[in-house]
């Protein structure tokens, strides 16, 4: 559940294989960046910090 200040939305998805990451609950609140939510609606991995590919060619 999200609140945007006018309302609260609520956003359900299923994953067909593996599962969602969630950050470590603190204070019974997960905090969750723009680029985190994106991730994890998408079924990805937010924790990995490295490139999984590098471009061929540059410019």
């Amino acid at each position: 559940i999200w609140w945007d200040g006018q309302g609260a939305c609520l956003f359900a998805k299923r994953l067909e294989r593996g599962h969602f990451v969630w950050p470590a609950a603190k204070d019974g609140k997960v905090h969750l960046s723009q680029a985190q939510l994106s991730m994890l609606l998408e079924g990805i991995d937010w924790r990995i910090t490295r490139k999984t590919w590098r471009p061929l060619t540059t410019g």
